[in-house]
């Protein structure tokens, strides 16, 4: 067994005081996303998504987030994938994002809905045409392929059924979700793991926010 006890990093680059939070949790989670984006992170934008599904059976994966605004986090993907398919049996999930550089992390948490049809096709043709032809040849997502070569002409097949100068269609089974967070949690790392933890939780009229134990 690969023993890991001793690997360990000390936080000690900042603080989070109940004065320094912002009343919206939402504007609080922008000014640090834009930090982690003003700071050059790799992919500041990157998110791990938990879902589960009608049997409470867990999933997590990476995803990147599309947009954060008054009416939720949005992200896309295939309807049809594992998540997409946790989703529709069980429509609520939780978002992670971790920025180690800052030693911050981000929970947020709710209901799931698909965004609008218009608004998932205007997505999808500002995403490169690669990734267009890319979200057709990985459908059905998550189910098992005989092998590369075999995704590969799929994605070839594609180049030649929409040549260069030709739109590409969204497909059906693609778009978008977006979670109407009720829950968030805002970490930042502190020494001896004495971190600070404040959590937003939903109440009628706006957010209670209270510090919880590290």
């Amino acid at each position: 067994m690969t023993d890991l006890t001793s690997l360990r990093l000390s936080y000690d680059r900042a603080q989070l005081r109940r004065a320094d939070l912002n009343a919206d949790p939402l504007a609080q989670f922008q000014g640090w996303l834009q930090e982690a984006i003003g700071a050059g992170l790799t992919e500041p934008y990157a998110l791990s998504l938990a879902t589960a599904d009608a049997s409470g059976r867990p999933s997590v994966r990476t995803v990147l987030l599309r947009g954060a605004g008054e009416d939720g986090l949005t992200f896309y993907s295939n309807f049809d994938s594992h998540k997409g398919r946790d989703l529709a049996a069980n429509p609520q999930a939780e978002l992670l994002f971790f920025w180690a550089e800052h030693e911050r992390q981000v929970r947020a948490s709710g209901r799931v809905t698909r965004v609008p049809d218009a608004e998932a096709t205007t997505y999808f043709h500002k995403r490169p045409r690669e990734s267009q032809l890319a979200a057709h040849a990985s459908d059905p997502q998550s189910a098992p392929i005989g092998d590369r070569a075999e995704l590969e002409a799929k994605f070839a097949a594609l180049h030649g059924r929409f040549p260069e100068g030709t739109e590409v269609p969204r497909p059906e089974f693609w778009g978008g979700y977006r979670v109407a967070v009720q829950e968030w949690e805002f970490w930042q790392g502190r020494h001896n793991r004495m971190h600070d933890r404040f959590r937003y939780a939903q109440v009628e009229g706006g957010w209670r926010i209270e510090r919880l134990m590290p």
